[in-house]
């Protein structure tokens, strides 16, 4: 479809990706219940399930032209809350989680007020950018090699964290960067 076409879906509340993005909400307390048990293979299927789902999200809202104003918010609370939380989850076992979990705080409140800032001044909902794609694929290789190498030396598991937080850092500082300018 043309990218110029117009968007029949922007302003719906029920559309499949929307549906899918629900879908993952509702994924987030079965994984946290499944990694307090110590079943950690099953949490890494659901997180699997939940990041196949999320790709899936995007495909779709995409190739049909189905993006939403809602998709554009939900969407990205999904992969925030899911990060939250198994962030939360791994740090009873590692206190190496404690530095990209404050980082991803600091910058979803700051994302949250920045791009309030542009719907108030523009009306538009800003979608996302490669930044905080590369930061989400950071932040899961981080917290699945967690659950997944359950004795994972600290010094492996400090560089990960570092190398997520970095990126987490870089994307809050371009995405601040975009939200000023566009609500300026």
């Amino acid at each position: 479809m043309s990218t110029n076409s117009p968007n029949p879906y922007q302003h719906k509340i029920i559309t499949i990706p929307n549906l899918i993005s629900l879908f993952r909400l509702l994924l987030i307390p079965l994984f946290a219940w499944l990694y307090m048990k110590g079943e950690y293979a099953w949490t890494v299927a659901v997180l699997g399930i939940s990041g196949l789902s999320d790709i899936a999200d995007g495909i779709i809202a995409r190739k049909c032209n189905m993006t939403s104003d809602l998709g554009k918010v939900l969407d990205p609370v999904a992969d925030k809350l899911t990060q939250f939380v198994m962030m939360l989850c791994l740090l009873t076992r590692f206190p190496s989680m404690r530095t990209p979990l404050i980082v991803l705080i600091v910058r979803e409140i700051t994302n949250a007020l920045t791009g309030a800032m542009v719907i108030r001044k523009t009306g538009m909902v800003l979608g996302a950018e490669w930044h905080g794609k590369a930061a989400t694929v950071m932040i899961y290789i981080m917290m699945l090699t967690h659950v997944i190498w359950y004795s994972i030396p600290v010094n492996v598991s400090g560089l990960l964290c570092t190398l997520a937080t970095l990126m987490i850092i870089i994307s809050l500082v371009l995405y601040t960067r975009r939200n000023v300018e566009a609500a300026g």
